[in-house]
């Protein structure tokens, strides 16, 4: 990632967001998840975008991406089953609680709403004893994100997509693994 961000092409970049994305990436890859060792077009959310996925497995599903703008840098983090990690929501700081009960990514009930009022795109959740609706495109974006914050980052991450057990291998008298 330092290689890549030290190009040319990444001078757009300041030297704070890429503080972030070294260490955000540093914590990402202790967790077991990777950006695959290449930086994408961010299309319609930046300039550029970094997709993190699991290491080491077939399935490419997106956990986290930095949009890479002009202006600023952006964490989106991908979220289901919100209620369910209710608790670790409502305790975080604020700056957390914000991409959940802000106003950006409110639903609002656009042409993706099917005749029957349901939408497979809205993800519907209860915090603070409040009924919330956000859009999943737009869901759980976390604007300038600062390196002291990462520790709260994770912290969060780890609530949704807690750290597999490494099951111990026994060996038995024949010194053999089981």
């Amino acid at each position: 990632m330092e290689k890549l961000l030290q190009t040319p092409e990444f001078d757009f970049v300041n030297e704070a967001n890429k503080a972030f994305i070294l260490a955000f990436d540093a914590e990402m890859a202790q967790l077991g998840y990777t950006f695959g060792g290449s930086i994408g077009s961010g299309f319609c959310w930046g300039r550029k975008m970094v997709i993190y996925t699991k290491a080491d497995v077939k399935s490419k599903k997106s956990y986290a991406r930095l949009y890479l703008k002009e202006d600023g840098l952006t964490l989106r983090l991908y979220f289901s089953d919100i209620d369910k990690h209710r608790e670790a929501i409502e305790s975080a700081p604020d700056f957390i609680k914000a991409a959940f009960i802000g106003s950006y990514g409110r639903c609002g009930h656009c042409h993706n709403q099917r005749e029957d009022g349901s939408c497979g795109h809205r993800k519907c959740y209860t915090l603070d004893g409040q009924a919330i609706e956000f859009c999943d495109g737009y869901a759980f974006w976390f604007k300038s994100p600062q390196v002291g914050e990462i520790p709260e980052y994770i912290k969060l991450f780890q609530a949704f997509y807690p750290p597999k057990k490494i099951k111990k291998k026994e060996v038995c008298s024949d010194g053999q693994q089981h």
